[in-house]
């Protein structure tokens, strides 16, 4: 940002030699702010949709979960329950702004546990994820598959209501490599059912979908940076696909060996340092 920065003014030298030029160069970058408001006001509002659209889904595919679960069928529930939860993961930019509806949706019983001090009251996907996978039943998960419904409803609600932002979006983009980097590529957050490279990927997908998002504008202003995370983009997906078992499903995090993890991690690491720039489109704003 610094560099583009020093380029700009140089070039605003140069061409600063008559009222005219001056003027010509005036009406230009006026131009040029109009139209990249345009773009990061449509860039916004077709991520909201994308969200809205995932949540959705969302709903739509937890629904059909409970009913899986009170029909007491394990094992299409522990089938389905990472590929349902895939939506929420790449949603979390605006998804995990709703503090409160986080903690019923998605919280792990250990984060759950450091601010409540006791499993009473904890709820939500990984709640089920437990008793599915560490008591092998799904009797006893038929009050949290009601309540995650719920729960999930008031946060569709909810972002009906949010007003998005290109800040929000930039941020959420490199959260969402900062949880693949953190949890994911860790196996913690999946510790029951081991299903941890189906969030990868959603998260991962969730990233680009910002990226694909703010690319004509990234186009304008540092092309090459478009080129190098389409590269890195390519390498991360490249890599998980070598671990899907079928076109849907993924191998358990707990069947990757050292160097497997060793790669992804070190992929991640490559993707996070360009779309860290990402935020070069609001210069000048």
């Amino acid at each position: 940002m610094k560099k583009l920065g020093i380029v700009l003014v140089s070039v605003a030298l140069l061409t600063a030699c008559t009222p005219a030029t001056q003027e010509k160069q005036a009406t230009s970058e006026s131009t040029m702010v109009q139209v990249s408001q345009q773009a990061l006001d449509k860039a916004t509002a077709d991520y909201k949709a994308f969200v809205e659209e995932q949540i959705g889904q969302l709903l739509t595919d937890t629904e059909n979960f409970a009913q899986l679960l009170k029909d007491g069928k394990l094992e299409e529930a522990k089938k389905v329950y990472p590929v349902i939860r895939m939506a929420y993961e790449r949603s979390e930019p605006i998804a995990e702004s709703f503090g409160e509806s986080d903690v019923k949706i998605d919280f792990r019983l250990v984060d759950y546990m450091e601010e409540n001090k006791t499993e009473e009251g904890w709820s939500g996907f990984h709640r089920i994820e437990k008793i599915l996978w560490e008591e092998n039943t799904t009797t006893g998960t038929e009050q949290y598959a009601d309540q995650l419904v719920n729960d999930i409803k008031e946060l569709k609600a909810k972002i009906a209501t949010v007003e998005v932002t290109p800040e929000m979006m930039l941020t959420g983009a490199v959260d969402l490599l900062n949880e693949v980097a953190t949890s994911k590529i860790t196996g913690e957050e999946e510790v029951y059912s081991h299903t941890d490279l189906y969030d990868f990927k959603a998260n991962i997908e969730g990233a680009e979908k910002i990226f694909e998002l703010f690319k004509p504008s990234l186009e304008n202003k540092d092309a090459s940076l478009v080129t190098t995370l389409e590269k890195e983009f390519k390498n991360v997906n490249g890599l998980l696909d070598q671990y899907m078992t079928d076109d849907t499903h993924y191998k358990l995090y707990t069947d990757l060996s050292k160097e497997d993890t060793k790669k992804l991690a070190e992929a991640v690491t490559k993707l996070g340092e360009p779309l860290s720039q990402m935020g070069i489109i609001l210069d000048g704003k």
